[in-house]
């Protein structure tokens, strides 16, 4: 039986709630969500090459960890 892994800080139960969040929104609701995230003053949303995605990850990583 393959064993699920899970990234640091997260379980099936916050896998659970997740999901469970994202399944009952209304459209509008999940809307509003997305329309919230692109407004937000500290994080900027911006297209990457999918090649490039592991060295983004790995960057937004050790800055965390700075």
């Amino acid at each position: 039986m393959k064993q699920n892994k899970f990234p640091p800080g997260w379980d099936a139960e916050r896998v659970k709630r997740v999901l469970v969040h994202y399944e009952s929104q209304t459209e509008e609701e999940a809307v509003a969500e997305d329309e919230a995230a692109f407004e937000a003053a500290d994080q900027t949303i911006m297209e990457v090459p999918t090649e490039l995605v592991p060295k983004v990850r790995e960057l937004i990583a050790k800055h965390r960890a700075a």
